[in-house]
């Protein structure tokens, strides 16, 4: 006898129209099976349904064999055909062909058409026929597993890409029929690159966990909510009444990511983008309504990160743009399309001098002219090719200050660095060998990182950045006043200098209260032993009031535009610069 047993009573549905084959049947499972129950259909009609949904775990024993001539027959005088359509009808349960002689063909398409076993009617003996129904229920178990792990993410336990994207099609479906407007929303982690290389995979996949724990408990029980793929999550509502509803749902999934998760003792605080694509055409294709959520999405993290944003027109605008600029960003270096421009510095004390500048990127667009680093390095960035750009930067501005400081042996460069180049541990290394190739002084170096940034992960900043003072350089906070970092993690970072935000010398004149806070920027910076830089200067008004507020020096067009190399060379030559 086999040895393994169903969890609960075997119920098996007969669908044969011949009476003796019932009798059979039923004698057959009697005889080594006393917990079992046998229902007969001569057809499979809403009855017989029904007798499969009242109970799930049922087994389907299907006659193929022809009845004689005389007793009712099977809807359908081609078993195979009914097969299909019970499989269609009920694709959870489990199948055995009864088939009337040996024959290899019929029993490669029963199986095809998802039958998990066939049993020759004339050759019936009772164990043999238990073992089949056992085993069929084990494998359509089997199957239902792997199909749920085919369609499920391993780590969340969430629906993947595959089964989101026929969720979709299917609420399209509905959306054709009843009109109702449904919601497509895509979240992206804005730091979650920073977790898996500073604090390892295991805490990226904890975060991950976490998170799609979290975001499942948001959901009613007729959402949808996936992990579409690395660090992104795509939900599906439908039955919602209003936009401001979408609105209030993708602020609440802000909030709930937006939640600190620990990590060996480490309170981690990650931040989410959120596009929203709001569909009332349900002609549109399921990637289509994706594609928009996620341009959207993409729209929130270049206005600032952690928030939501409406697909829009514009979105649909620099989607396109977005398209067209990943294919091409990555040969900008090739075609030798990236340049490096050059804005002076002003020292405020003594005579006032320009003895620096700073480096800043730009992309000769073959199309498009010429393009700051704002327009393409955030996209460089999602694409993992800005420590090769940063690359670049760096030998073309130390090549060039090793040629001016030849004429001008005071003079310094600055360099903006990227959080992920910042995190590139060949950095300190590449850094020093360039110096030493170039003769130049480190301390004529400032690298530059955004206050944004280092506030992500001040720990691993922390050590990045000791890493590079090691090597002799100056470090800039970029950016400062608008980031995160607390003035016990400001005192803890190894750095030289910091450069107020321009926002705050915007408002100068126009607001006695941002030079008060400006005024502050500049006694903090002060106060923890820095140099304070304030950029972004275009009037004598707002210069002279930097000067009164002691700032050590200034940028800006006030003090002059950012020059090509050869512009730059040619104002050395004449002793303006």
């Amino acid at each position: 006898m086999d040895g393994s047993v169903p969890m609960s009573p075997m119920r098996v549905l007969l669908l044969s129209g011949d009476y003796r084959t019932a009798r059979q049947i039923d004698e057959v499972l009697r005889a080594t099976w006393s917990d079992v129950h046998l229902v007969t259909h001569a057809t499979w009609d809403a009855a017989a349904a029904e007798a499969l949904l009242d109970h799930p775990g049922c087994c389907v024993l299907l006659d193929a064999v022809p009845a004689r001539e005389g007793t009712p027959t099977a809807v359908g005088e081609d078993p195979m055909s009914l097969l299909e359509y019970v499989r269609m009808s009920a694709p959870d349960a489990p199948i055995v062909l009864l088939c009337p002689e040996d024959d290899e063909d019929l029993t490669r398409g029963a199986v095809r058409l998802g039958a998990q076993d066939c049993l020759i009617k004339s050759e019936l003996e009772p164990v043999l026929l238990r073992r089949a129904l056992i085993r069929a229920v084990e494998r359509k178990r089997a199957e239902a597993q792997l199909a749920h792990q085919a369609m499920h993410d391993q780590l969340t336990g969430l629906p993947n890409r595959a089964l989101f994207l026929d969720r979709l099609g299917v609420a399209l479906e509905r959306s054709r029929r009843s009109g109702a407007p449904l919601a497509v929303l895509f979240l992206d982690f804005d730091n979650f690159k920073e977790i898996n290389d500073t604090r390892g995979h295991a805490a990226g996949d904890h975060v991950l966990a976490t998170l799609g724990e979290r975001l499942s408990g948001l959901m009613r029980p007729t959402d949808t909510v996936a992990r579409f793929g690395g660090d992104e999550f795509t939900f599906l509502f439908e039955g919602l009444t209003s936009e401001r509803e979408v609105v209030l749902i993708a602020d609440r999934i802000c909030q709930a990511a937006g939640r600190a998760v620990e990590v060996d003792g480490v309170q981690l605080t990650v931040t989410v983008s959120v596009g929203i694509a709001l569909v009332n055409d349900p002609t549109v294709t399921p990637d289509t309504i994706i594609r928009e959520a996620d341009a959207a999405m993409y729209r929130a993290k270049d206005r600032g990160r952690s928030r939501f944003e409406l697909f829009d027109e514009e979105s649909r605008r620099r989607a396109n743009q977005r398209i067209e600029l990943e294919s091409e960003i990555r040969q900008a270096l090739e075609r030798g399309e990236l340049r490096v421009h050059y804005q002076p510095h002003l020292i405020l004390h003594g005579t006032e001098v320009i003895s620096g500048v700073e480096a800043l990127l730009r992309w000769q667009h073959p199309t498009r002219g010429l393009l700051s680093a704002a327009e393409f390095m955030p996209l460089a960035e999602d694409l993992g090719v800005s420590v090769p750009i940063g690359r670049f930067v760096l030998a073309e501005g130390l090549a060039q200050l090793s040629r001016w400081r030849v004429r001008k042996p005071e003079m310094t460069l600055s360099l903006n660095i990227s959080q992920r180049q910042l995190r590139d541990p060949a950095l300190p290394e590449l850094l020093g060998e360039q110096l030493r190739a170039g003769e130049l002084d480190p301390a004529a170096i400032y690298l530059e990182s955004s206050e944004t940034g280092l506030a992500e992960d001040p720990d691993s900043a922390i050590r990045a950045l000791h890493a590079l003072k090691a090597v002799g350089v100056r470090l800039t906070i970029d950016d400062f006043g608008v980031g995160a970092l607390s003035i016990l993690r400001l005192r803890e970072l190894p750095v030289d200098a910091v450069k107020i935000h321009e926002s705050f010398v915007a408002g100068l004149g126009a607001d006695p209260e941002n030079a008060a806070m400006l005024g502050a920027l500049v006694e903090l910076g002060h106060a923890l032993g820095l140099d304070v830089i304030a950029e972004g200067v275009e009037s004598e008004a707002q210069l002279e009031q930097l000067r009164e507020l002691g700032c050590d020096a200034v940028q800006g067009y006030a003090i002059g535009r950012p020059v090509s190399d050869d512009q730059l060379e040619a104002l050395l030559v004449a002793g303006v610069a």
